[in-house]
């Protein structure tokens, strides 16, 4: 029952497991290992958990009519479990349900759904860190303008700027993983949380359920506590962000005036209905509009946080659309940027040309700390500032002002200016930096079985 819309701010994958079929399917899960759990416990008869559990599968419900019903009754919970309770026959019927109440269904199944969204983050993401590591290692040496506020800064190399993207990536794997491993959690606490209605076999029937769904067992249920689901999403908001300025990097590289890096190209892929010239970062335009759309919906789910006593008024039902709409849209954007990276063309002739487009003054800074120890910083500074104002004035390139400078050349050799003034020379600890990003993503990858 997905959106055609999905094609654009989606992945089949996400779309499938956040669609009604799938938290109907999470929610079947649910009443099928409560009656496991259950008869575990003594409960019911084993008898009767085999008879529900038969029946608690999707393709034996109408989901269209039960969302249809949902709406009436406040929650999907609700017509789900009198469809069950139909379906069964004989004594059985009486234990469908047991001991629960809707949040309960409702939230395990959520829960099921998002760590199966985690697990599909994690393996996109590893695909971004992939291509990244590669333009990392293959671009050490590619000399390119490192820009600040949007003007040229110092050099460094495009291998740099894909170590950046592939550190910034791993850290997004790392965050996933652990919300997977701490913050999921089963639901069950029965109609005011206490659960009352299993006696004291209530914590039995939580620990036994939750060998039965491989969730955590929570100390205590969290019906109107919402921080798992509040780290959840403010985590995916991160990983929407951290997309969208790889994707921001990526669309800024691929301007005209720019040209350093474009999109690969595909047959129908970037054009214009109007321009022929045209090749548009479709990716990097997809990956930026549902990075958004996702940064968009975590306040929705914070500021459903504010829950009313023991049972919510319209915080947790937010949550119904926020959560599957978050995933899709961070899904997206992960994706895009590993289709945009993984075909990403670099065009280290035309970083070579625009790193010399301001006559050598991107090496300023160069100038001034070769001529620092001189002098010291501020009058070297001071100094330098001059020589670039003179040759921005006189359409100099900066060598010819530093060797016209009596300041610059009382302290400093032609060879020295020179050496100064090499781009190639001036990167500090760039390779340490390449190295401890491609060492990280190596170390992701080896424990990539542990997901």
């Amino acid at each position: 029952m997905s959106e055609p819309i999905d094609l654009l701010f989606s992945t089949p994958l996400m779309s499938a497991a956040f669609s009604p079929e799938a938290h109907v399917q999470g929610m079947l899960a649910f009443e099928a290992a409560l009656t496991r759990a259950e008869s575990r416990a003594g409960i019911i008869p084993q008898e009767a958990a085999a008879i529900i559990e038969a029946h608690c599968r999707v393709e034996l419900f109408d989901v269209a009519a039960l969302y249809r019903e949902a709406a009436m009754a406040g929650t999907p919970a609700i017509p789900l479990v009198r469809m069950l309770t139909a379906q069964v026959e004989g004594d059985a019927q009486k234990f469908v349900h047991w001991g629960a109440t809707s949040q309960d269904a409702i939230d395990t199944a959520m829960m099921l759904q998002m760590r199966d969204g985690l697990d599909l983050l994690v393996d996109s993401l590893h695909g971004v860190c992939a291509a990244c590591a590669t333009l990392a290692a293959q671009h050490r040496h590619t000399l390119m303008s490192g820009r600040t506020l949007l003007q040229q800064a110092l050099p460094i190399t495009f291998g740099l700027k894909a170590a950046r993207w592939l550190a910034f990536a791993v850290r997004q794997v790392h965050a996933l993983r652990e919300r997977r491993e701490r913050t999921l959690a089963v639901q069950l606490g029965g109609a005011a949380g206490t659960l009352a209605s299993l006696g004291d076999m209530g914590l039995q029937v939580v620990e036994l359920l939750s060998e039965e769904l491989g969730l955590p067992a929570p100390d205590l249920p969290w019906h109107t506590e919402r921080d798992r689901v509040a780290e959840i999403a403010a985590t995916l908001g991160v990983v929407a962000g951290a997309m969208a300025k790889i994707a921001d990097d990526v669309a800024l590289l691929s301007q005209t005036e720019v040209d350093e890096a474009s999109e690969g190209a595909a047959p129908g892929k970037g054009g214009s209905s109007a321009m022929p010239q045209k090749h548009n970062p479709v990716d990097a335009t997809g990956a930026i509009a549902s990075a958004r759309l996702a940064v968009g919906v975590v306040p929705v789910i914070l500021s459903a946080m504010a829950q009313e006593h023991e049972r919510a008024v319209g915080g947790w039902q937010a949550e119904w659309a926020a959560i599957p709409g978050l995933f899709r849209f961070t899904a997206s954007a992960v994706e895009r940027v590993r289709g945009m990276i993984g075909g990403l063309q670099i065009e280290p002739a035309h970083m070579r040309a625009n790193l010399a487009l301001t006559g050598g003054l991107i090496m300023a800074e160069s100038l001034t700390m070769a001529l620092a120890p001189h002098v010291g910083r501020p009058e070297a500074h001071r100094i330098v500032q001059a020589a670039c104002d003179d040759a921005i004035r006189s359409g100099m390139n900066l060598r010819q002002a530093a060797l016209a400078d009596a300041q610059v050349r009382a302290h400093l050799s032609p060879e020295e200016i020179d050496r100064a003034l090499d781009p190639g020379g001036y990167l500090g600890s760039t390779d340490t930096f390449i190295d401890r990003a491609l060492a990280s993503y190596r170390e992701v990858e080896s424990s990539r079985g542990g997901v």
